[in-house]
């Protein structure tokens, strides 16, 4: 077969597998990877031009740290770098120390435990975003705190890699890494000044003339992406690191949500052919002789690695359950470790046998991981009783409560785009109310205006567990999950029957089973904008003029949000 028909195969061996796991409710990710190890030479074997494949996984990999790079804005960085900066080189410590000594007691000689424990240390950045996008958590709290360190953690990795790869097979001194860190550092400070001016003076009026063409700020944003990834490559940096400035450099534009809406189809397409890349380049040959190493780290990575951001973020003044969830996304080790292994072997540090072991507990990290991710909503409830211990006494730097009263008529979940006119409308019944949202930010600017409110996720049982629902007259969720929302109801109707409860769904079957659980009215926005729309047709008929006054109003309208200080508002109405 052409390379135009492997790859036609290969996307339909991963949707028959995707769909398989999509029936039996478990990660997709998985059934890319699964499909990868299908494909490759241990089984089918049908790539032959992996090199190909390579090249389309590297740009799903570019994509998506340049979306990451978007939404680095300055506000995000001052919130969470912090946590980030401490939380990431601490586990990358703690963790390399810990499994080097476990590396030595299982009899490897000190440079393979060192490569080892290295290689045990990152985390994949890509495989934590997409799980987080499948989640929507992005831009939730332990989200923003997690893209930092992993990112972090990406710096290091990059620093690491520059510096084995200029290294000699044997007779190296310490003054020769010194030497490498020094040199590599000092240009990367030189780069990431020049990429800053670019993007404060020449970027902005570039970007005002390309914006006028939305295929040209597409094609734009592209070239910029790759461009500067292969740049970053080719004067010795990783492409990683390129993508990921590229976008940074773009954070402050009005335009970078209309680019990253843009770039996610792309993205999600040429990271399903990484995860397939990835399952590929999986070794499997005789592992009986590793059977108890991989066992040990792969618990030490699953169990071990989330323990120690859990304890660090505790001890910075973050709640138990910010530091659970965040701690989660360090429980599987990364691409980086695979390449980092084979780059040894190249290099003639490690011997082959080395790549079996970390392949292994890399496939086994990544598959646990992802359950333990996807179901923590589930996971938390039954360990949070035990997770107090990783919690500092007194008040959390994560917590944010501007509640008044004991009871409130009106709650409200999410002050997002569709909370906006909740609000306003609770405001209009002249009762108490309270917003409580997951986005900190949020609830700062809401107690600015003061508007009752509380930091926390919907998700949280505890959260709910400590609310009014008891005395609520009235509860609106903007959240469209369905758990979530299934949880809401069943916490409200266990202590209050006659609460008006008005949910959000996307599917007309959650609205049914919203309904059957309790709920006492569902909107699914899709068919309200379409109602919507018939009844302007049946009311104002053929009558412009009509057509005309609602158009100002609804000019007036979405002014009034545009002094909304949210970005992501003034995107929507552009």
């Amino acid at each position: 077969m052409d390379f135009f028909h492997q790859i036609a195969f290969v996307v339909g061996v991963t949707i028959l597998l995707a769909l398989l796991a999509k029936f039996f409710k478990q990660p997709l990710i998985i059934s890319y990877i699964v499909s990868g190890i299908i494909v490759g030479p241990y089984f089918l074997n049908i790539v032959n031009n992996f090199q190909v494949l390579d090249t389309f996984s590297q740009m799903g990999i570019a994509l998506l740290l340049f979306i990451v790079g978007l939404g680095l804005s300055p506000e995000i960085i001052k919130d969470v770098g912090k946590v980030s900066l401490i939380s990431g080189v601490g586990q990358v410590l703690f963790t390399s120390v810990i499994g080097f000594l476990i590396a030595l007691g299982f009899g490897f000689d000190w440079l393979s435990s060192i490569y080892i424990a290295i290689a045990l240390t990152f985390s994949s950045t890509i495989i934590i975003m997409k799980l987080l996008s499948d989640r929507g958590d992005t831009d939730a709290l332990y989200g923003k705190i997690a893209i930092g360190f992993l990112i972090v953690q990406d710096l290091i990795a990059m620093l690491i890699l520059v510096v084995i790869s200029a290294l000699p097979s044997e007779g190296f001194a310490l003054s020769d890494v010194s030497f490498i860190i020094f040199s590599t550092v000092l240009k990367g400070l030189v780069l990431i000044g020049v990429l800053l001016f670019i993007g404060v003076k020449i970027l902005p009026k570039l970007l005002k003339f390309v914006s006028r063409s939305q295929e040209l700020l597409l094609l734009f944003s592209l070239a910029w992406c790759f461009l500067l990834a292969a740049f970053f490559q080719v004067i010795g940096f990783s492409m990683e690191v390129g993508a990921l400035l590229a976008g940074v450099t773009l954070a402050l534009s009005p335009f970078r949500f209309e680019i990253s809406s843009k770039m996610r189809v792309l993205r999600d397409f040429f990271l399903v052919l990484f995860f397939i890349w990835l399952g590929s380049q999986l070794a499997f040959g005789n592992i009986t002789g590793f059977i108890f190493p991989i066992i040990i780290f792969t618990f030490f990575i699953l169990i071990g690695n989330p323990l120690i951001v859990m304890i660090i973020m505790g001890l910075l003044g973050y709640t138990k359950r910010n530091s659970f969830l965040a701690g989660l996304t360090v429980a599987q080790i990364s691409e980086f470790s695979i390449i980092l292994i084979t780059l040894g072997i190249k290099v003639g540090h490690l011997a082959s046998d080395i790549l079996l072991l970390i392949t292994a507990v890399g496939l086994a990290t990544i598959a646990g991981s992802s359950y333990l991710i996807l179901y923590s909503d589930k996971i938390y409830p039954f360990l949070a009783p035990y997770l107090s211990v990783f919690e500092r006494k007194g008040k959390k730097v994560d917590e944010h409560s501007f509640v008044k009263n004991d009871s409130y008529d009106c709650i409200l979940f999410g002050c997002n785009r569709l909370g906006y006119d909740v609000l306003r409308a609770f405001k209009k019944l002249n009762n108490t109310s309270l917003v409580v949202d997951y986005d900190p930010d949020t609830v700062l600017e809401l107690a600015k205006k003061g508007v009752a409110c509380k930091y926390g996720d919907t998700n949280d049982s505890e959260l709910l567990d400590e609310l009014p629902l008891s005395k609520a007259k009235i509860i609106v969720s903007t959240i469209s999950n369905f758990e979530t929302n299934e949880l809401l109801i069943r916490k409200t109707r266990g202590v209050n029957k006659n609460c008006i409860i008005i949910l959000i769904a996307n599917h007309a079957d959650d609205a049914v089973s919203l309904y059957n659980a309790g709920a006492t009215y569902v909107v699914l926005p899709h068919f309200v904008g379409g109602k919507f729309t018939a009844t302007m047709i049946e009311a104002y008929g053929l009558d412009l003029n009509k057509f005309l006054r609602e158009k100002l109003n609804h000019l007036k309208y979405l002014e009034e949000r545009r002094k909304i200080n949210k970005e992501h508002y003034l995107y929507e109405i552009k």
